[in-house]
């Protein structure tokens, strides 16, 4: 299925899709479209799976760029390629994080990643991070953030599975 058939399925309560762990809803893809970078400013996906949810973001919201980053190229189906960046394993950091305003992990595994990052490049462009996932692992990352200078937090709870949530983690003013 391509982007534009699966953004046509899209309605304000969650829909699982295949290539996607998170629930996605026409509400959560605009409300990430409206809290992200404007371009020319750009959102990095870590971990970013087959870039389903970062397209739709992007069909979704013209102005609004989202990149993905990924241990293997393979894994991508609809991220551009070059909008697409390759790390060597799965603790390895993507320099473009540096440059980028935003940066977003879907159903990331360990907090420790989110921090190296934070700690290597969270003091140049980035204001905001993006964490979606599972309540249930929330606690596990909550810490990470609130022990950081992006220990600002916004919850959505319209358009996402109800056993799921979406945190925006902003640098206290």
């Amino acid at each position: 299925m391509d982007i534009s058939q699966i953004s046509d399925q899209l309605d304000p309560s969650p829909k699982r899709f295949p290539d996607c762990c998170l629930g996605i809803s026409s509400t959560l893809l605009t409300y990430l479209g409206s809290n992200l970078p404007k371009t020319p400013a750009f959102t990095l996906s870590v971990g970013s799976g087959s870039g389903l949810l970062e397209a739709l973001i992007v069909r979704c919201n013209e102005n609004v760029s989202v990149e993905g980053v990924e241990v293997n190229s393979t894994v991508n189906r609809y991220i551009a390629e070059e909008a697409m960046n390759i790390v060597g394993g799965g603790w390895g950091l993507c320099s473009d994080a540096q440059m980028a305003s935003a940066w977003m992990f879907v159903y990331p595994r360990d907090p420790k990643l989110i921090t190296k990052y934070m700690n290597t490049y969270g003091d140049q462009a980035v204001e905001s991070i993006v964490w979606l996932g599972p309540k249930a692992d929330w606690p596990v990352f909550e810490p990470c953030f609130r022990q950081s200078s992006f220990s600002e937090l916004s919850f959505l709870d319209a358009g996402i599975a109800p056993y799921e949530t979406a945190v925006i983690a902003r640098k206290a003013s």
